[in-house]
């Protein structure tokens, strides 16, 4: 079914329908020139369209989302509940209760084998507000940020939003979605302050090796440079556990980073992730915290302590269920004309190329929305960088995964 409304309007030129007016606007009836800045997530605007067409009675198949299809684990739920029965609803400590950060420390010594006080740590209500208040916190204005290329949007917008430039280093296919560790030594300048990693990667599902990771710590070293380790993915990886640059010797004093629970433990809407920092930084990000949400809710800290210290098979047949997913949706893209995509070792997420089809993935991601009923999210909604591909989450069930592939095929072969 075709509907001419979403072939007309690529996800690039997408804008929020408002009503017309005659009246002239007031002068104060403005924002400030800052938050042109601010990107938003596109994987909320193609839901909202998805959503649309669903209101219309049409069947959509959501590849765009990047969460976990599995429901947070009952342990956790409960004590979330218990919590807030117990009256755990009051305001507590910005920076985070103390038991949590002191297992997160605990979690932090056996998972990166990294001794880290309490006083390092940071909860927040999610990671991504974490990332950019850290941002916000190191950066001046003229400060230059690498950052593998193509990322999640929000890293692009905290470092324009702080006055900083942010300089792209490709992610190469080739190198199964890796640094060229000789372009990322070449982008660096005198005025270059931090590098980005998020290992495993979204949107391309790659994972740093240690050999990587370890180069990059003795070039961080030798420029004197910081660096922000994106690791929300640090427990959904296929292979070896991906290595983290904090470990790495003298490094631990120069990384801030952040990861969270939404993804290890399906808690996508309870918004709780957390940050480990020099302690220099850590009242910095306190006072962001401080100035704007005050705290993470105590009864949602509570449910992230549960999570941390209880049952971790939830989270173990999760991952066992994601690999037969993958397996079946890499398959499946390869298997269809024009498209390539290599199998991914980390996180949830295929990226096929699909440059041989002659369209981009703005207009491949509406056309596949519109004419099959399956909503996916270009790769330029994660820079320039990501143009040419798509990104598609496989966390749902094997039925909407076939149903997917077959309904792809078939739009691609009208192309």
């Amino acid at each position: 079914m075709t509907f001419d409304l979403l072939q007309s309007r690529s996800l690039s030129d997408h804008k929020f329908d408002t009503m017309q007016t005659t009246r002239k606007p007031s002068a104060y009836a403005r924002v400030s020139s800052k938050m042109g800045g601010l990107s938003a997530d596109s994987a909320f605007v193609v839901l909202a369209r998805a959503q649309a067409l669903e209101a219309r009675g049409v069947d959509v198949i959501h590849l765009e989302i990047g969460e976990p299809c599995f429901d947070t684990p009952v342990s956790i739920r409960d004590a979330g509940r218990q919590a807030i029965a117990d009256g755990l609803t009051r305001y507590c400590n910005s920076q985070g209760i103390l038991s949590l950060r002191e297992e997160i420390a605990r979690e932090v010594l056996k998972g990166r084998g990294l001794e880290v006080s309490p006083e390092r740590i940071v909860v927040g209500p999610g990671a991504k507000l974490l990332i950019f208040f850290a941002l916000l916190a190191l950066l001046e204005e003229g400060d230059e940020v690498i950052y593998p290329a193509p990322l999640f949007p929000v890293f692009q917008s905290a470092i324009g939003f702080a006055g900083a430039v942010a300089v792209p280093v490709p992610l190469r296919e080739e190198l199964d979605f890796r640094f060229n560790l000789d372009e990322l030594r070449a982008r660096i300048t005198s005025r270059t302050r931090l590098i980005v990693l998020n290992s495993p990667h979204n949107p391309t599902g790659g994972v740093l090796t240690v050999q990587d990771v370890q180069k990059i710590a003795r070039l961080a070293r030798e420029k004197d440079l910081l660096v922000l380790s994106d690791e929300i993915y640090d427990h959904m990886y296929y292979e070896e556990p991906p290595a983290s640059i904090m470990a790495v010797p003298e490094m631990s004093d120069r990384t801030v980073l952040v990861t969270g629970f939404s993804k290890t433990y399906a808690m996508t809407g309870w918004r709780l992730g957390y940050a480990v920092m020099p302690e220099w930084l850590t009242e910095s990000v306190v006072r962001l915290l401080n100035n704007s949400i005050s705290c993470t809710p105590h009864f949602v800290q509570v449910a992230g302590l549960q999570a941390l210290m209880g049952p971790q098979s939830d989270s173990q047949e999760m991952m066992r269920t994601l690999r037969g997913k993958r397996d079946i949706m890499v398959q499946g893209l390869n298997a269809i004309p024009g498209m390539s995509c290599r199998v991914p070792l980390g996180a949830f997420y295929a990226f096929p190329n699909i440059r041989r089809l002659g369209l981009s993935s703005a207009e491949l991601s509406t056309v596949l929305l519109a004419e099959g009923g399956v909503a996916t999210l270009p790769g330029s909604a994660f820079g320039p960088e990501g143009e040419g591909y798509l990104r598609l989450c496989f966390s749902t069930t094997v039925e909407n995964i076939r149903e997917a592939l077959d309904r792809i095929q078939r739009v691609v072969a009208r192309l």
